[in-house]
């Protein structure tokens, strides 16, 4: 058998892919192995949501030159977002020989043909189709390689049609398009009898789930049948969009318990003058009023979001009104970014760009707020008893095992005898810091 390595960069949505890219390659022969040194073949995920994405996936491609040079049998691969884009897609032919093929986000189902084409032929290939071109039709059935057995990522569709001006995933997505509703509830209902706890379902805009399907359907549709199979497990999705978050989705989620006490909902800016800009077709005031009704429906809930800094055009009050929204909704975790230009988009040719030396001002001050607001969201929990799923040892002390709660929320706890990895357990939170809560398992 030869031996596989994939390593992935970007979202839950490519980690998602690379478990069906290792799923195909099984069928093919290969085995998966843990670092690029034992491999025969070498496949990077790549990303386009930010220039540091893509230029990490490049550094790190540079560093395969020198395993070339020791095995010339040795196949390397790009795919994902970041190959969907032209100028990159040259750059790899220009300035990545070693680079034997590439392949687009459309072309996973096709992968057992592209090795065959790569090791057949062997010379360079570039398997990229435009979204115009190949629209990306779903393949039901590939067989996936998960990562963990007790939890999964779902897809449940595919592309955005948005069109924020400063995303360039439409572009390298292609617009929706959702998987019929009786395939997905197939899909985890197989995963819960095989025992799998913790279900996250992925779109770029869940909220938009199947409205393009024949016979259309709510997102909440689909959460509540899917929170009507039987066993003991937690559904979480990502991400959401504001303006297509709906009463019925919040309503769903609160009577639902099997529903994560979790909503992640991107803000990007408080202004509505940067909304507009941005092209994200709701105001501040439409934002607020979101997060209030999830508050008042679903006691506890918590809050994440994302938050674009020196966006073009960003003034002092503009970013001050992306505070204010902080301090007003006091999210428990933030996911912010300086804005980073992407080629092709709207955005890229705005005038009026923040120097990096105050996006960066603004960027410390954001995040020395954040931590203050989510330090004292976290206190709330000391003494608290949450339900969490065990995710095994922490990555920083063995000592302890890490777990994620039914609010998102990760735990440590001492390992004790340890053993339950993908189970649930019961913590009572004794401190808290801004990115976790410390506790014990209790009965």
């Amino acid at each position: 058998m030869k031996k596989i390595y994939v390593a992935t960069f970007g979202c839950q949505q490519n980690e998602a892919d690379s478990e069906t890219i290792l799923g195909i390659a099984g069928t093919q022969g290969f085995v998966p192995v843990s670092t690029p040194e034992e491999a025969d073949l070498i496949l990077y995920n790549t990303c386009a949501v930010r220039e540091h994405a893509e230029l990490k996936a490049l550094s790190t491609t540079g560093q395969l030159k020198h395993l070339k040079e020791k095995n010339k049998d040795l196949k390397i691969g790009l795919c994902g977002c970041m190959i969907q884009q032209e100028h990159r897609k040259e750059d790899i032919k220009n300035k990545y020989p070693y680079v034997d093929f590439v392949f687009g986000t459309n072309m996973i189902s096709r992968l057992p043909e592209i090795l065959e084409t790569v090791y057949r032929e062997k010379k360079r290939r570039f398997f990229v189709e435009d979204y115009a071109d190949n629209p990306g039709a779903i393949t039901e059935g590939l067989p996936v390689c998960r990562r963990y057995p007790y939890k999964a990522y779902v897809s449940i569709m595919y592309g955005c049609n948005n069109f924020c001006t400063y995303c360039v995933v439409p572009y390298v997505r292609g617009r929706e398009r959702s998987r019929e509703k009786d395939a997905v509830v197939a899909e985890v209902r197989r995963l819960v009898e095989n025992g799998t706890k913790d279900i996250t379902l992925l779109g770029q805009n869940v909220n938009s789930y199947g409205k393009d399907l024949s016979t259309p359907v709510t997102f909440a549709a689909l959460l509540r049948e899917l929170a009507e199979i039987p066993g003991d497990f937690v559904l979480r999705f990502m991400t959401s969009h504001p303006k297509d978050a709906t009463s019925e989705l919040i309503d769903t989620i609160a009577a639902c318990p099997k529903c994560e006490r979790h909503f992640h909902l991107p803000l990007q800016s408080g202004s509505d003058e940067i909304l507009k800009r941005m092209n994200r077709h709701y105001t501040r005031e439409k934002y607020l009023a979101l997060t209030r009704e999830l508050k008042e429906k679903i006691p506890g809930v918590s809050l994440t979001t994302d938050v674009i800094i020196g966006f073009p055009g960003e003034t002092d009050a503009n970013f001050e009104d992306t505070m204010k929204v902080l301090e007003e909704v006091r999210f428990d975790g933030v996911f912010s970014f300086i804005y980073s230009p992407r080629k092709g988009t709207p955005a890229e040719k705005f005038p009026d760009r923040v120097p990096e030396e105050i996006s960066r001002a603004r960027m410390a001050r954001l995040l020395e707020t954040q931590l203050a607001i989510q330090t004292e969201n976290n206190e709330k929990f000391i003494g608290k008893t949450l339900t969490a799923l065990c995710e095994g040892p922490s990555k920083n002390d063995p000592a302890f095992l890490s777990a994620r709660s039914e609010e998102g929320k990760l735990i440590h706890f001492p390992a004790g005898n340890g053993g339950r990895e993908g189970e649930f357990v019961k913590i009572k939170i004794r401190s808290a810091k801004a990115i976790m809560l410390i506790g014990e398992e209790t009965v």
